[in-house]
């Protein structure tokens, strides 16, 4: 079976992304370039999917008008991206303009609605004008994203099971936040699991960076979580 890893790339230059990406390659299923390594090198750092012989999983989060993130799927698409995130709170017409975007594409870029980060909580979301709690606002946000053509989903693994209830079994959830067992964490993730439970909770795909990206041995951390995550 394939893994179901995707490998956070959250480092600052692109040889030292490349350097991991070929060091853990056999042992992950996909490639994330997020912010970071992106406005760092650009489509150097998409590029770097082909070196590996893994798709990407572009991390761009986009939230503009629907026009300007139209653009940009396409742009995303002639790069090679397998996937690419767009913020499900940008409104409708900017999730069905991407979707409609990357189909004419015809390059297999499929859009991934990101619900509700996994650094808020119910506190953030108060703050925002949101009323509810984030499993609430997570499935909103999912299902309206659903509405508009949107098949893939960003969520934390604490909203899989929820999502994966509403949406059925045709919708793809990537969750990042994910930890090894053993790893209280010290990042800015609030809504974690380990990947078993994020696979058993209903995720097709774990994202994980700071557990294989700072190991003593990089691909003996990816080969764990890729068992863990069968």
């Amino acid at each position: 079976m394939s893994s179901r890893v995707i490998l956070a790339l959250d480092l600052p230059s692109l040889d030292r992304a490349r350097a991991l990406a070929l060091a853990v390659k056999s042992a992950v299923g996909m490639l994330k370039v997020g912010l970071e390594l992106y406005v760092e090198a650009g489509p150097g750092a998409v590029a770097l999917g082909r070196e590996a012989g893994l798709p990407v999983f572009l991390d761009l989060k986009l939230h503009d008008i629907p026009a300007t993130v139209e653009r940009a799927v396409a742009r995303a698409s002639a790069l090679g991206a397998r996937m690419l995130t767009v913020h499900a709170s940008g409104g409708r017409a900017m999730l069905r303009r991407a979707v409609e975007r990357a189909r004419k594409e015809g390059a297999g870029l499929e859009i991934v609605a990101v619900t509700v980060l996994t650094s808020l909580d119910a506190g953030d979301l108060a703050d925002a004008g949101v009323t509810g709690d984030v499993p609430s606002q997570v499935e909103r946000l999912a299902r309206m994203a659903w509405d508009e053509g949107v098949r893939a989903f960003v969520c934390s693994p604490h909203e899989a099971a929820r999502l994966r209830g509403a949406l059925g079994v045709d919708a793809t959830l990537v969750t990042p936040g994910v930890r090894a067992a053993n790893d209280a964490g010290n990042d800015d993730q609030k809504r974690t699991m380990t990947a078993g439970e994020a696979i058993a909770a209903g995720a097709r795909w774990v994202v994980v960076g700071r557990p294989i990206r700072d190991a003593a041995d990089p691909l003996a951390a990816a080969r764990a979580f890729t068992r863990e995550a069968s």
